[in-house]
């Protein structure tokens, strides 16, 4: 596969070789090449870049009026320096020199060219495509350059079937990382994978989750910005406009005025420029032109701290700037190495030697007219780029070291491969001022940045230092004090498409950007204590929170407590009723042969009386935090209590109808009912069905102990599970009934005699007790809460107190108040009277 793709690219130098090397005899600078044991090469851009559109493939010529490239040329005497400083050094080639071939690549064709050239046999200056490529020897050793991507990509396809070393020094696109395409590249300029991460981790540190992503054409722009969009969006943050500048991008051409106004649309506050320092150039002058100002700009490192951008009139008013920076990292001895060579008589360019072949991209006319007093300002940016070249070149120098095996003092001569240096360079580990160099299994090398932010409160432009971002692990740091914010207040602008929610607010996304949300407070029960959360989180089970809470809350606990005031009055009323129905039996015991006590029922009601103290007793299990037994009795008691009170109700009502009315109509029916006891067998009948029911009830639907969360959110309810159970509907109902019973029955004994005739009193009390429980269950529909048990205990105190008052006071009366009426002859003149109005009737 290697030998077709070089058979391939033969075919394509061949033909474009014998037009780019028709130039021979044409005129070089000194200063372009330099003989030696082994040759570099160095591609640099002396001249800037030569955009024009040629209908036939020729190489361009660079050296053209008022085109000179000042940074360029720095970073070409940067390799001579470095060259001429290993060339004195005793310890790294000893007995060996470097030579170099150096090329001005201002254009596609010019690099290709400059390639082609460096690609070359020793002596006879053409490619010749071999069967082993492995045993091809071109006259360089390794290429230094070139500067951007573009160019970059191109001389790595070129020089990688032949496995020539190609060591970049400002090319920092992720694609060259690709070891199957480009397998001889190298650089020592950071790939910009670890520039997109500083650059998120500067958009994260100032929360700054809504920007916009302007590009530059080709592979440095376009590439940077799809890293960029990928890792910002997988980040959380939004891009709400990405553009890419064109090629031929001009200052106020409609592409660019659609550009600018649709960045001022957005309304984002950062806008992050990863784009060459030629685009930016662009880019910037018509930003200025549409007077968009206020404004956060994020730097790539190719024009963050380049004059060439600071030089755009107008540009100090466009907001602030911060970028990321390649570390500033000085190559001792340039500056004044650059005045000699000013100083030198360099004579008018040399034309080609007969035979020779000679690139017209080796000519610097502008360089022959420097002096010491007019020559090129070596500024920050281009001491940066050019440290790059210096580790490029000493990278190269100490592959050789390795590979003639120069540690004993010499070096062995010999042909040098340009796979073996390959190999040697990829494992340098060597200091260089106190900087380590080495190369990643990728032909990257590590190297910090510099956070930078753009400075005019002096007269001139300038940048300050204001952090570093380091590996392994990643970390930034920054001195936020030195940034000097736009606008008035001097505080961090904000980019964020909707501002952050109140605490206790969630985000309901609208439209496609997560970065653009509704705030909408979190649920009852929920709370939201931290703005990077989009979801609510539930209280725990014994916590609640209102709507829109940013914490939760203990629930109150909520019992009937004894010490409440409700509780006592209550208390006292219940105890009252207990000690009156006590008091009642007492009296009736003494009393127990006397009319009234036995046309009441005699011992019959010391079991109704029994039964409403029993019924009263269950009222104290009401009070207080529920138990096991409190839970058993409260219900049962009470329901089993008023049952037998209503059962011997019934049976003594219909007992007198039966006596009054139906003796002599129904002969048989009393004698039976007499003789078989019917009142006292239908009393414990009916007791012993209703026990049965609350047996049944207390063991399969047992009544416990339980703490209610649904009915209030902010209340723990403790009660008992009887409510809502079958055994307590069973038990209710059967209380129905019996009530219904003795309803029915005293409303026949309406005609009874005075002394014997209960229907108004009893009918009061069942009217009381039905008016008492259909209030109660009302309550229970629109009333759910605390007090719900006190209302509970006053019905059954109502139904209890009705009960003894309808049916048991206007005896107490009697006996106490009206002994005159508590005797025989009253109660037989009252039968008489009543005997005489039925025979009249």
């Amino acid at each position: 596969m290697l030998l077709l793709i070089a058979h391939l690219i033969g075919l394509q130098l061949s033909i474009s070789g014998s037009l780019a090397l028709s130039c021979h005899r044409t005129e070089s600078s000194p200063g372009f090449s330099l003989p030696g044991d082994y040759l570099l090469a160095g591609l640099f851009s002396l001249h800037s870049d030569y955009l024009q559109v040629r209908s036939q493939p020729q190489v361009t010529f660079c050296d053209r009026p008022d085109s000179f490239n000042g940074h360029g040329y720095h970073l070409f005497q940067a390799m001579r320096f470095s060259i001429e400083e290993i060339n004195n050094s005793t310890a790294l080639l000893p007995n060996i020199t470097l030579g170099y071939e150096l090329y001005d690549v201002c254009s596609e064709s010019s690099n290709v060219y400059a390639t082609l050239q460096a690609l070359s046999l020793w002596d006879t200056g053409h490619i010749e495509v071999q069967e082993n490529l492995y045993n091809y020897s071109p006259k360089v050793v390794a290429v230094i350059g070139p500067d951007n991507t573009n160019h970059a990509v191109t001389t790595a396809a070129l020089l990688s079937p032949f496995l020539v070393p190609l060591v970049s020094y400002e090319a920092s696109s992720t694609i060259l990382s690709a070891k199957r395409q480009y397998p001889s590249f190298l650089r020592t300029i950071p790939s910009d994978k670890y520039q997109v991460e500083v650059m998120v981790l500067l958009l994260q540190k100032f929360g700054w989750v809504w920007i916009s992503l302007v590009g530059s054409y080709g592979d440095y722009g376009q590439l940077g910005v799809q890293a960029l969009e990928e890792l910002a969006t997988r980040r959380g943050i939004c891009i709400a406009f990405k553009a890419i500048i064109p090629f031929l991008a001009k200052v106020g051409d409609k592409s660019m005025q659609a550009m600018i106004d649709h960045l001022d649309q957005v309304r984002t506050t950062v806008i992050v420029v990863f784009s060459n320092r030629h685009l930016a150039a662009v880019f910037f002058k018509s930003v200025v032109l549409a007077n968009l100002n206020g404004k956060v700009w994020i730097a790539s490192e190719d024009w963050a701290i380049s004059t060439h951008i600071a030089r755009v009139p107008g540009i100090q008013g466009i907001g602030t700037v911060l970028g990321v920076a390649i570390q500033q990292r000085p190559v001792p001895g340039l500056k004044e190495f650059e005045q000699a060579y000013a100083q030198v008589e360099k004579g008018a360019p040399r034309p080609c030697s007969e035979g020779s072949w000679c690139s017209s991209n080796q000519l610097c006319r502008d360089c022959h007219a420097f002096s010491a007093h007019h020559m090129p300002a070596l500024g920050n940016f281009s001491m940066s780029a050019a440290y790059n070249v210096y580790q490029a070149v000493y990278a190269v120098a100490h592959g050789l070291h390795q590979l003639l095996r120069c540690t004993s003092g010499a070096c062995s001569r010999g042909p040098v491969y340009p796979w073996q240096l390959l190999e040697q360079i990829h494992k340098v580990n060597f200091l260089l001022h106190e900087e380590t160099v080495t190369f990643d299994d990728n032909g990257d090398i590590l190297s910090d940045y510099a956070i930078i932010a753009w400075d005019w409160s002096g007269l001139t432009w300038t940048f300050s230092n204001i952090g570093s971002a380091t590996w392994s692990p990643i970390r930034l740091s920054l001195n936020e004090t030195k940034i000097k914010w736009h606008g008035n207040n001097s505080q961090v602008p904000t980019s964020v498409c909707t501002m952050d929610c109140l605490e206790g607010h969630h985000r309901v996304v609208v439209g496609s950007y997560h970065c653009c949300f509704e705030c909408v407070p979190c649920d009852a029960g929920t709370f939201l204590n931290r703005s990077d959360l989009h979801v609510c989180q539930p209280c725990g089970k014994e916590e609640w929170a209102p709507e829109g809470s940013q914490t939760c809350f203990p629930r109150t606990v909520v019992l009937l407590a004894w010490h409440e005031p409700i509780t006592c009055v209550l208390l006292a009323a219940s105890t009252l009723l207990l000690l009156v129905v006590v008091g009642t039996a007492m009296l009736f015991a003494w009393h127990l042969h006397t009319p009234v006590v036995r046309s009441a029922g005699g011992g019959l009601c010391f079991l109704m009386l029994g039964s409403l103290a029993g019924g009263t007793c269950s009222l104290y299990s009401f009070f207080g935090e529920p138990t096991v037994l409190t839970c058993l009795l409260r219900q049962a008691l009470f329901s089993l209590g008023f049952a037998i009170f209503l059962s011997c109700l019934t049976v003594r009502s219909f007992q007198l109808v039966i006596i009054f009315k139906f003796s002599t109509k129904v002969p048989t029916f009393y004698h039976a009912w007499v003789k078989n006891h019917g009142a006292g067998l239908f009393v414990v009948i009916s007791s012993a069905l209703h026990t049965f029911i609350c047996v049944l009830w207390l063991a399969v639907w047992t009544p416990l102990p339980t703490r209610e969360y649904q009915r209030f959110p902010e209340l723990v309810m403790l009660e008992c599970t009887e409510d809502s159970s079958m055994g307590f509907r069973l038990a209710f109902t059967s209380n129905v009934l019996l009530s219904v019973s003795a309803f029915t029955c005293s409303y026949l004994g309406k005609e009874l005699p005075e002394n014997y005739n209960e229907a108004k009193c009893v009918t009061f009390s069942l009217l009381l007790n039905f008016v008492s429980w259909i209030t109660f269950f009302t309550m229970v529909n629109i009333y759910q809460g605390k007090y719900l048990t006190a209302v509970d205990v006053l019905v059954r105190l109502t139904t209890l107190s009705g009960s003894f008052s309808g049916y048991f006071l206007p005896k107490c009366y009697v006996i106490l108040c009206r002994s005159d009426l508590n005797n025989t002859e009253h109660f037989q003149a009252s039968i008489q009277d009543y005997t005489r109005r039925c025979s009249s009737t």
